[in-house]
């Protein structure tokens, strides 16, 4: 076999291995974190981390932020924040000087069901990921992969 097809090495394979035990963890932690917020508040993860980038924002973002910034999923962005504007929670904003722009802002009631939910998805983040590692395996964790999310692409 040639160098460049010839991939199976100990070390490649323990790197595929821990690709995919990676993938599976935080497969089973998001899906787990969505059950209970689901049943929970009836809140879904999704809704719930575009309040949270926008609360982190300071209330409010241009929309193609809001979607560059989102942990979950940009696709979607429009219906999402629609669905949230239609139940009060966030409103879009006209941009003054781009009238193609919008914003989408986090309104005193959106902030409010944010402090609300909030303890439970916390208490199933403790519950099901950082209760599983001990501090010092919580800091090597922390440092390894922001090596891979600070990485130039």
């Amino acid at each position: 076999m040639s160098e460049t097809t010839d991939q199976t090495t100990p070390a490649h394979d323990s790197a595929l291995q821990t690709w995919a035990t990676f993938l599976q963890a935080h497969s089973s932690v998001v899906r787990r974190l969505e059950a209970e917020l689901e049943s929970e508040t009836g809140m879904s993860l999704a809704d719930y981390d575009v309040l949270v980038t926008l609360a982190r924002a300071g209330r409010t973002l241009r929309m193609s932020d809001l979607a560059d910034r989102v942990v979950l999923s940009r696709s979607g962005m429009t219906r999402r924040v629609d669905r949230l504007e239609g139940v009060g929670l966030v409103e879009r904003r006209e941009c003054a000087t781009d009238r193609r722009g919008a914003f989408a802002h986090l309104t005193d009631a959106g902030l409010a069901r944010l402090q609300q939910v909030g303890p439970v998805h916390l208490r199933g983040i403790e519950r099901h990921f950082t209760s599983r590692l001990d501090p010092v395996e919580l800091d090597r964790l922390q440092n390894a992969l922001s090596k891979v999310a600070c990485a130039d692409t």
